[in-house]
């Protein structure tokens, strides 16, 4: 009722009510997908013999979303495909987007070269507690936990806010708190750290350099 009432002074234009449909169609593919069993039922149920493996209703939801997407695809495409154009003809975003994957890529390469040294190390260890639970530290670090930090920290100092970035790390080192009593699982994680801050702060300043923008 209330999107009626939004759409009432456009209601010569088409794509009004495709937005319209589009949120009632979601919404109720989304009651179809995820209804609780506890749902009041609605006193009748459909079962169909040809339909096996998946429920009539989670199938229905399924179909109901698609056509939910169909219809704001165009309802938007106009709006969409003209703001797509003009992210591509913007030379600061192609910039901004090529340092941001060389920052998180490329600098992923720049950690391992740096991190190296520290896990040979730690394999160099004699058989021990210390060396297993070195190498298990090591081992749980994750590389997506990485390609995280270098895109955050890209993404705050090339857009002026240092302060945030420092949020970043400040937020890592209370995670990594725990193993701050194994030696070298310490010095792998403040390694890679400082390779990943170098790798996104160099990018940062080319780029920025490159659209005019103040280094810093």
């Amino acid at each position: 009722m209330y999107g009626t009432y939004a759409i009432a002074p456009y209601l010569d234009e088409p794509r009004s009510w495709s937005a319209l449909a589009t949120a009632a169609l979601l919404v109720l593919g989304c009651v179809l997908l995820y209804r609780s069993p506890s749902t009041p039922s609605l006193g009748f149920s459909i079962t169909s013999p040809l339909i096996t493996g998946v429920s009539t209703t989670r199938r229905l939801g399924v179909a109901t979303v698609m056509l939910a997407v169909l219809a704001g695809v165009w309802t938007a495409w106009a709006t969409a495909s003209e703001f797509v154009e003009q992210l591509l003809r913007n030379d600061t975003l192609a910039v901004m987007f090529s340092a941001l994957l060389i920052a998180v890529f490329g600098g992923g390469a720049l950690v391992k070269a740096a991190t190296d040294p520290v896990v040979e190390e730690v394999y160099n260890l004699p058989n021990g507690s210390n060396r297993d639970a070195a190498l298990a530290l090591i081992r749980s670090g994750g590389r997506s936990i990485g390609l995280i930090e270098r895109g955050l920290l890209f993404a705050f100092l090339a857009a002026g806010q240092p302060e945030a970035a420092a949020l970043v790390l400040a937020a890592k080192a209370l995670a990594r708190a725990p193993v701050d009593h194994v030696n070298h699982a310490s010095k792998y994680f403040l390694v890679g750290t400082l390779a990943s801050v170098i790798a996104a702060l160099a990018m940062s300043v080319a780029a920025r350099a490159a659209v005019g923008l103040p280094i810093l």
